[in-house]
């Protein structure tokens, strides 16, 4: 009777034991598939990112992996000792540096210069659309950029942009192998992108510092000057002091020169 108790006892034990472990396996299995069934997978974050795109935007995100996702990264946050991050530089700062040719960068430089564009300018936009969708940031607004007062935009270029640009906006030499470009070459939507995006050396322009119309007013004098760049004549390279000077003195003393000699030569 007894050894029947303790079988009995032994049997209990046991249904107990199945029973818990049962109902722990069947409380993982439950919470296993109420996560599979809600929690989001790579494939569904992504899937609305992408119908999230515009048509532009998506022809630009094909273009940035094909040459821009080595150096700038999968998704724009940058690459250490590459590239720098895209998240809120806006499409302006993207099509300046894509239609100017100084991105896609040839090498690793103090600077990176103008050159043929790599893309034409629907690609820039598209480009820019995408990198504007990723993370904001500032942007070309559309129209005439050149609708500006040329008076107003001398007197902001002279106090702004000719310590570096130059006064007849040429270009100018800085520090540690660094230079201000020459204007000549660029665009109303370039200027107004370097001035809105302050790109390399250069400093940001934001609209709290030059209004809209006020680099409006910029772009007209740069661009009026070009089609009227030397009033006075032979420019001597329009690097200011330097050139002049050189020639000036060589006019100058060679003229004294030959009028001593002919002086002397009377006497």
């Amino acid at each position: 009777m007894t050894a029947a108790r303790t079988d009995s006892r032994a049997k209990g034990g046991l249904r107990r034991k199945l029973g818990t472990a049962a109902r722990l396996v069947a409380a993982l299995a439950l919470a296993g598939g109420v996560y599979t069934a809600f929690a989001p997978s790579s494939q569904a974050d992504d899937t609305p990112k992408q119908q999230a795109l515009s048509a532009a935007a998506q022809h630009g995100k094909q273009l940035y992996d094909t040459s821009c996702i080595s150096c700038h990264g999968r998704n724009a946050e940058g690459v250490k000792d590459r590239g720098p991050s895209l998240i809120g530089v806006g499409s302006a700062a993207v099509e300046f540096q894509v239609t100017s040719g100084r991105m896609p960068m040839g090498r690793q430089e103090a600077q990176a210069t103008r050159k043929t564009p790599k893309f034409d300018d629907t690609q820039a936009k598209q480009l820019g659309a995408y990198i504007q969708e990723l993370g904001g940031g500032p942007q070309i607004p559309d129209g005439n950029l050149r609708k500006g007062d040329l008076a107003a935009g001398g007197e902001l270029y002279r106090v702004n942009c000719s310590s570096c640009h130059g006064f007849s906006a040429g270009g100018g030499a800085l520090s540690s192998g660094k230079f201000a470009p020459s204007l000549s070459p660029a665009t109303d939507r370039q200027i107004y992108a370097a001035m809105l995006t302050g790109p390399q050396n250069m400093p940001v322009f934001g609209d709290n510092e030059l209004t809209p119309q006020e680099k409006m007013d910029i772009i007209a004098y740069v661009q009026n000057m070009k089609a009227d760049q030397d009033p006075g004549g032979w420019n001597i390279g329009a690097i200011g002091p330097t050139t002049e000077g050189l020639v000036i003195f060589l006019v100058g003393i060679t003229s004294l020169l030959f009028a001593t000699l002919w002086i002397a030569g009377k006497s």
